[in-house]
């Protein structure tokens, strides 16, 4: 038997057992690096029983002795049990819906049940991180039918729980993402909540990106809200815009996030999935799909999106879920700022009326409230740009914003990154397109979304006409060195900016 310690690991929803080495030859386990093994055990002073599965990992005497066994943080929390408890340990069977993951890179269907019981496990925390890989390629390489995306999305849906409002209509919207400084969201909320839409916002932090809506807000607010405060927060203002990770909504989403994220795989098939899912798990009756097109954005051409809002359509409706889908134009960065905190900065703009605040994020904002409006029956065909533009000239939309950063627990906003560089155009032109790829690599390399004031800030935005050597954008760093990483990135890339009519 061994004494359980806990390590102030984070393994990324990953269940991660550490033993000494010494512990395993000597005591001739015959335990090796990486297998999976089962930590169980009873705890006598809280009268408890637990056990998780979890992947083995050797360390030295510096970390654990050798009569104790080591958890990371998720998994000594899913253990359950108290620190110095008594526990065990034994080689541990892979879960069996590793099988249907096989098969389905062997290019057969997956039922409802397969999906069921994969993601059952997966929430769980029962699969590996190369599990967790191996099923996100099996979805992405074998495309998934129309019938096995509606069961992926069902599956989704039914694995974890859900929120429940009294309101006939919660509308809710979502942008698939690939534009930076899109932060649309932080707007259209607040006026729809000030025209009595309840809007309850759960929000992604950043996958692929230099920030997530949910990174944006948490520089103002607190986002990691439980089910009950979301409940008490819409009930006093009307809408939130919280962390949808902090809840229990389509849990097995935020755990194949964790695999997603360092690939870099956002698949047509996950994104439909764990967009809806997380829809109608936040208790959404009308959402919004935004899908931006462009020559840098995840969609390349208006035919995609079309096939793309009629995939979304059809599993929706699968899912009984009323949604509408625009298609906006993408030719770069919405707003000025990319990243938490200068994004942060474009919404406060727009919201106080500011007279530079971006006037693209403004648009946009007011045509997808416009659009929320008139499909919830909150106003009438063709009047929902005037009540929108009502709302926030007035100031009852930063008012009701205002309101929401106090009901979820006000932040003061951070300082602003130490290090800076300015980017200057190499010729003359007008300015046709931003690569917004581009734009978000210098933003993550400059350390955008970890550290929340990093990122870069646009000087000149499409349509602008400019003049060799006059500032582009400038970098925001914490460190010199993420500066230089960016600076020089920048440096090396030849078509951030285009020219031409």
């Amino acid at each position: 038997m061994f004494r359980l310690k806990r390590l102030e690991i984070d393994t990324q929803s990953e269940h991660v057992v550490f033993i000494n080495e010494r512990a395993v030859c000597e005591g001739s386990l015959g335990f090796n690096p990486l297998d999976r093994v089962r930590v169980f055990g009873v705890d006598s002073e809280a009268e408890g029983q637990g056990g998780i599965t979890g992947i083995l990992n050797f360390c030295h005497d510096s970390l654990l002795e050798k009569d104790e066994i080591g958890l990371s943080e998720v998994a000594f929390a899913d253990m359950a049990l108290s620190e110095g408890a008594q526990v065990g340990a034994t080689l541990a069977r892979a879960p069996t819906s590793i099988a249907c993951v096989r098969e389905k890179l062997r290019g057969h269907r997956m039922t409802r049940a397969d999906f069921d019981r994969i993601l059952e496990d997966v929430v769980a925390r029962r699969y590996s991180k190369p599990e967790l890989a191996m099923f996100v390629l099996a979805c992405a390489l074998r495309n998934l039918d129309t019938q096995e995306l509606i069961d992926f999305t069902g599956a989704m849906v039914d694995c974890g729980s859900s929120l429940r409002f009294d309101s006939a209509i919660v509308a809710d919207k979502h942008c698939i993402g690939g534009i930076p400084g899109n932060r649309t969201t932080m707007i259209v909320v607040p006026i729809l909540a000030s025209l009595g839409v309840t809007i309850p916002k759960t929000s992604s932090r950043a996958i692929t990106s230099p920030s997530g809506t949910a990174d944006t807000m948490g520089v103002l607010a607190n986002v990691e809200l439980q089910a009950s405060e979301i409940y008490d927060v819409v009930e006093r203002v009307g809408g939130c815009i919280v962390w949808g990770g902090a809840l229990d909504l389509a849990p097995a989403d935020d755990v194949l996030i964790t695999v997603e994220r360092p690939m870099q795989i956002d698949t047509e098939a996950q994104m439909v999935a764990s967009i809806l899912a997380k829809k109608k798990t936040a208790g959404a009756t009308h959402a919004l799909i935004d899908i931006p097109v462009g020559s840098s954005a995840k969609v390349r051409s208006q035919a995609e999106a079309e096939d793309l809002a009629a995939l979304f359509r059809l599993v929706a409706q699968a899912v009984e879920l009323e949604v509408d889908i625009v298609v906006t134009e993408a030719r770069g960065p919405i707003g000025s700022g990319v990243g938490p905190r200068l994004e942060a900065l474009d919404v406060l703009s727009v919201l106080r009326r500011e007279p530079d605040a971006p006037r693209g994020l403004r648009e946009k904002s007011l045509y997808l409230a416009a659009r929320l409006l008139e499909r919830t029956g909150f106003a009438p065909d063709a009047e929902g740009y005037r009540l929108a533009h009502g709302a926030l000239d007035s100031g009852r939309a930063e008012a009701k914003f205002e309101e929401m950063v106090d009901a979820q627990g006000r932040r003061s906003l951070p300082d602003p990154a130490v290090f800076r560089h300015v980017v200057v155009a190499r010729r003359d032109g007008r300015i046709r397109e931003i690569d917004s790829l581009e734009i978000s690599r210098i933003a993550k390399l400059a350390g955008s979304p970890a550290n929340v004031s990093a990122g870069l800030k646009l000087l000149r935005g499409v349509n602008s006409v400019v003049e060799r050597g006059e500032p582009l954008f400038e970098i925001h760093a914490q460190s010199a060195a993420q500066l230089a990483f960016a600076r020089d990135y920048a440096a090396e890339s030849d078509e951030i900016y285009r020219y031409g009519f």
